[in-house]
């Protein structure tokens, strides 16, 4: 081979080189994939070349050094006379100019210059290149994105189609559908907005279909995983969200660390850590509540901000009978049974909320199995020896629940939870029993 050939092979294999390097870092599509394709493509040239004989036709492509090579097993013969079918034989003539050792007999691998296909496998060439690149990229995005799955990410709205939008999040498209929108939320084009990754799925073509949300509950526990490092390291714990999107969400943390706060570490100082998740939210409160394996402390927690004087709670039947103050009644509900609802969502159990004048009424429902006689012994005792109920709710003298901190009717507004202003007035007048 002249050196000016040589020349040309090397310059040939820097630039293939190159390419495969480009696409590789553009496409994020792994050099091995495009060396399967590049020896796809020749074989198809090949078969078409030669109308589908491939008996004796190889193509090897040399990873390492970025080189390919198309050649065909030959017989040596005689003379060109004796060249019964070129495609299978080689005179002694030919093989000694193309610097082949052998013999009349031997088989020899004789090379094939593939610049000499013909346009059309050339053309059938590059399609087959082009299409294993696409197959590829549109893998890779499928991957990316699967592992994104359970998520949140920032988007960029890209456009509104009738009452969804398609959110640009890089690489790809997702599509948020009306019911995984807030309610009473408008986006417009080009707004930058956390959303959560629903699910990823193939479409026919094979490229990804993301679905996104910005209502599921998980959404807010990922976004407390980003801003709470102490959920993050598994210091503290959410043990349960319960969601109404765009209005009240009630998350119950637990610390697995005696010394740190589980609610304060999600408050943060000042409440900078969850007031950056509730202006992303678009100003949706969110109550954070302690989580108590007693499923009747627990209850008690989740009703907050309303006092509780006491609780029954069934773990057979996931369900629980709760007492408040008459004044306070409102407020457990919440406005229109918002504040119920939620804390049966945390809980999962069914919870039914009486006054205390409902309660000593109610048939089937007697006040007095939610306190001790006057004439027996305290059952539960706390740590210093003061009579508590069995939930660890302290009682008086006379086995009496008594509420710390009880207001009077003209008190009871000035009651709210951390996160939460909700008064007596915003709930329904008449009261009512919540699930």
């Amino acid at each position: 081979m002249s050196t000016k050939k040589k020349d040309a092979t090397t310059e040939q294999e820097d630039t293939l080189q190159s390419a495969m390097e480009l696409l590789e870092k553009e496409k994020n599509i792994s050099a091995d994939v495009l060396y399967d394709a590049i020896e796809q493509a020749l074989t198809t040239a090949c078969e078409k070349t030669f109308n589908g004989r491939m008996d004796n036709i190889h193509v090897e492509v040399d990873r390492e050094h970025c080189k390919y090579r198309v050649y065909a097993d030959k017989t040596i013969v005689e003379t060109d006379d004796d060249v019964m079918d070129p495609q299978e034989d080689i005179s002694l003539r030919e093989a000694r100019e193309r610097h082949i050792d052998g013999e009349i007999g031997d088989m020899v691998q004789v090379d094939i210059n593939s610049r000499g296909f013909g346009r059309i496998a050339t053309t059938i060439a590059k399609g087959v290149i082009l299409q294993k690149i696409r197959e590829e990229e549109r893998n890779s995005v499928l991957s990316y994105y699967s592992k994104l799955e359970k998520t949140v990410v920032i988007g960029t709205v890209e456009r509104q189609v009738a009452k969804t939008y398609v959110i640009s999040l890089g690489r790809s498209e997702g599509v948020l559908n009306e019911k995984e929108q807030v309610p009473g939320e408008t986006l417009r084009v080009g707004d930058h907005v956390k959303v959560y990754i629903l699910g990823v799925h193939r479409t026919p073509k094979g490229g990804p279909k993301i679905q996104l949300s910005r209502t599921h509950p998980d959404m807010v526990r990922r976004m407390f995983e980003e801003e709470v490092s102490e959920i993050r390291d598994g210091t503290v714990e959410i043990k349960s969200i319960a969601r109404e999107a765009g209005s009240r969400t009630k998350i119950a943390v637990v610390s697995n660390n005696p010394n740190v706060d589980p609610i304060g570490a999600c408050v943060g100082l000042n409440g900078a850590r969850v007031n950056t998740i509730v202006d992303e939210l678009g100003g949706e409160k969110i109550d954070i509540v302690n989580w108590d394996p007693n499923p009747g402390n627990f209850i008690q927690n989740a009703l907050s901000p309303a006092k509780i004087v006491a609780v029954f709670a069934d773990p057979d039947e996931k369900s629980a009978k709760v007492v408040v103050p008459d004044y306070q009644l409102s407020l457990a509900i919440g406005k229109e049974g918002q504040n119920a609802r939620l804390a049966a969502k945390l809980t999962g159990y069914k919870i039914d909320i009486k006054n205390e004048t409902q309660a000593k009424d109610t048939p089937g429902f007697r006040y007095e199995d939610y306190v001790s006689d006057d004439d027996e012994e305290f059952e539960y005792v706390d740590e210093n020896g003061n009579p508590v109920d069995q939930y660890g709710n302290p009682l008086d003298e006379n086995g009496n629940p008594i509420v710390e901190g009880e207001a009077d009717p003209e008190g009871a507004e000035e009651a709210p939870a951390e996160n939460e202003e909700v008064s007596p007035e915003e709930a329904p007048e008449e009261p009512s029993e919540q699930e």
